[in-house]
């Protein structure tokens, strides 16, 4: 029988996060797999797990390390953070990120705390559904030379590199200026990502079942500087013009940063490499916003599907239906 590898990623910094990771190795080996970590929380998980067996995320196979494409799933402890930092390590594999929010708002994740020990039950039955989310494919020109290239899940923000300076930027859809303007940055999105930065900075919510790419400036200084959301074929540029008066930073999902000279250009497309994401429940995106942000619905009358076939009955429904998710 081929082994079956599962990685369990985790922010081992955080005690409950890391008695959460404990729990779902100890399940995996009681189920005879031996989990795969990241060098990053070997030594953590380890001492925690009073030494078992625990096989190493990495591309030297005669040292017993599993390569990203043996991963069936990665099963991510923690926030949006930790789910951002999980894509990183399975990027090349097929294997799909399931979530255990163990954060603030988790919106990534698929479960609770509390649904731990079914949610590993369920993994280990192959028992959900595979969603593909588009990322961004970002690359930094300087002149006519590509000097970085990367990608990104949520959003590719490039910002100011001081506090005390602003940036002086041209935006560019479809390699066309647009408009510039000082501001603080402006953020690239994905529809996953517009609940995100963008979501924060003015920008609109974009349901994930729709591809398309969001440019939110930040905190702009111009009588024109509204997001915009363009098509998924579109491309969007952000360029430091020469009289700006500061160095900027470019951020993919908060992480990996790279440090933009006077005169460069970031460029964002749609990726042909998106993120997969476990699903145990189905359900409309609506009932997600609902959920993770608490929003006021009570007093809504609406179609209540009876489940039989029949039409649709309208009624008051719950406020917030935490068996329905996205």
């Amino acid at each position: 029988m081929t082994a079956r590898h599962i990685l369990v990623a985790a922010h081992t910094g955080r005690p409950e996060t890391l008695e959460a990771a404990v729990t779902v190795c100890r399940h995996l080996h009681d189920a005879g797999l031996v989990p795969v970590v990241d060098r990053e929380a070997l030594d953590d998980l380890r001492e925690a797990t009073g030494g078992a067996e625990l096989h190493v995320l990495g591309a030297d196979a005669a040292a017993g390390e599993i390569g990203v494409g043996d991963i069936e799933l990665a099963i991510v402890l923690g926030g949006d953070g930790t789910i951002l930092r999980a894509a990183e390590l399975v990027r090349g594999g097929s294997a799909p990120l399931l979530g255990i929010n163990l954060g603030h708002v988790g919106f990534l994740a698929e479960s609770e705390r509390d649904d731990l020990s079914a949610a590993v039950g369920r993994a280990l039955d192959r028992d959900y559904l595979v969603e593909e989310r588009m990322t961004l494919s970002v690359r930094v020109k300087v002149g006519a030379e590509v000097v970085h290239e990367t990608w990104a899940l949520n959003e590719a923000t490039v910002e100011k590199a001081s506090r005390e300076r602003m940036l002086d930027v041209v935006i560019e859809v479809d390699g066309r200026p647009l408009s510039s303007f000082g501001c603080d940055g402006v953020v690239m999105a994905t529809p996953t990502g517009s609940t995100a930065y963008a979501f924060s900075a003015g920008g609109p919510i974009v349901w994930p079942s729709l591809d398309a790419l969001l440019l939110v400036p930040l905190s702009a200084h111009a009588l024109f500087a509204r997001p915009l959301v363009v098509g998924p074929n579109s491309s969007l540029a952000v360029e430091l013009l020469e009289r700006t008066p500061g160095l900027g930073v470019l951020w993919c999902d908060g992480r990996r940063p790279f440090d933009l000279p006077i005169g460069a250009r970031v460029v964002a497309r749609r990726s042909s490499t998106p993120v997969r994401l476990a699903r145990l429940h189905q359900g409309p995106f609506t009932d997600r916003l609902v959920n993770k942000f608490a929003l006021p619905v009570t007093g809504w009358r609406g179609p209540i599907d009876s489940g039989d076939g029949s039409s649709p009955t309208t009624g008051v429904i719950p406020a917030v239906r935490p068996e329905v998710e996205a």
